[in-house]
């Protein structure tokens, strides 16, 4: 059957060059918001997709305690990470601006020996999802514990008479749990750097009570009305013994100068027994303490390590150096470092 149009119905051929200019300008319209939609789709599918995980820095004592916060919020500028696998053991490490391989190892202060294998390369670029390959002929992954020291602490109480003592918790010794890549000949060692470190028990300091209550006279009357008040005072000295930060023995050289230097420069055994708590839990006073999780470093565990090279260049090594950037970090994140012990002994980080 032929087709018929009626008379005022236009063809493609009757159409004039104007109509032709107008129709394509809608079908250009109607392309871009064809494709904006798309674009936009493809936003928000990314934005909805399953975020990549981040590394957390750990306290080093506890496996599920964040230590200075978010890794990534812990660094200053572009932070990035790399994980290193040294004869099956992986590490960690965070910076800014790796490029290559070998800016990864400078930065976790991974140190190679000649007949090293590593892969990829040292000049080849690397990204996240990266993991470098270290392979030590020879020598094997061992790991040693030692003995944490648990200090003294005496607090003062008003529930005790005073001129008499009291412990009230034990002492007990912590464990520093080491991983060492060991190389030797025979029984003898030829070469250990140690991997990584861990709080894998966190000493318990042993804490006495120091009564300070003058003794009061004894009366006949009839206390029965007060009793009430003594159990509340009872109650608030316990309180009170509690909140008490105590005073802390120094062990150790680490210890016993930086007490002298806090005391020093105005500061107080308080603030000296915050210290000794935050260091014990969270490096066991080992200098070079490494999360293998994080690459958090040192006595204060900081992340990166590198961080307390702005109080020496000597920070992967030097205690003095490690605990002025420790106490700097406390007094510009939580006023004071017993600000830091507070937050410490509510959440086990800080």
């Amino acid at each position: 059957m032929a087709t018929h149009h009626k008379a005022d119905q236009p063809t493609l051929r009757s159409l004039t060059k104007r109509q032709w200019i107008r129709i394509a300008s809608v079908v250009a319209v109607v392309g871009l918001v064809v494709a904006g939609g798309a674009a936009t789709r493809s936003i928000y599918s990314h934005a909805n997709a399953a975020p990549t995980a981040e590394p957390t820095a750990y306290s080093i004592s506890d496996a599920h305690a964040a230590s200075r916060g978010n890794a990534r919020d812990a660094l200053e500028g572009e932070p990035t990470y790399v994980n290193v696998t040294i004869n099956g053991k992986t590490r960690t490490v965070l910076g800014t601006n790796f490029t290559d391989v070998k800016s990864v190892l400078d930065a976790g202060d991974i140190t190679l020996e000649s007949g090293d294998t590593v892969e990829p390369s040292l000049k080849t670029k690397v990204d996240e999802s990266t993991t470098i390959t270290i392979s030590r002929a020879g020598a094997k992954m061992e790991t040693e514990e030692s003995k944490i020291p648990f200090n003294t602490v005496k607090k003062e109480t008003s529930s005790l008479p005073k001129g008499t003592e009291k412990v009230e918790t034990e002492g007990q010794e912590g464990i520093l749990e080491k991983t060492n890549l060991v190389e030797r000949s025979g029984d003898k060692i030829i070469s250990s750097n140690t991997f990584a470190s861990w709080v894998k028990k966190a000493p318990v300091e042993k804490v006495i009570l120091v009564g300070t209550a003058e003794q009061q006279p004894q009366t006949t009357t009839d206390t029965s009305n007060n009793s009430s008040s003594s159990n509340s005072n009872a109650n608030n000295n316990a309180q009170s013994a509690s909140n008490n930060v105590g005073t802390t023995a120094p062990v150790g050289e680490m210890q016993q100068w930086a007490h002298d230097y806090l005391l020093a420069n105005g500061g107080t055994e308080a603030d000296f027994t915050a210290t000794v708590y935050i260091i014990s839990h969270e490096s066991g006073w080992s200098v070079s303490a490494t999360n293998p999780g994080s690459g958090a470093y040192g006595l204060p565990q900081a992340l990166p390590g590198s961080k307390m090279a702005s109080h020496g260049a000597d920070w992967a090594t030097n205690y003095q150096t490690q605990l002025k950037w420790f106490w700097d970090y406390c007094k510009s994140r939580y006023g004071s470092v017993q600000g830091a012990y507070s937050f410490w002994q509510a959440n086990h980080w800080y």
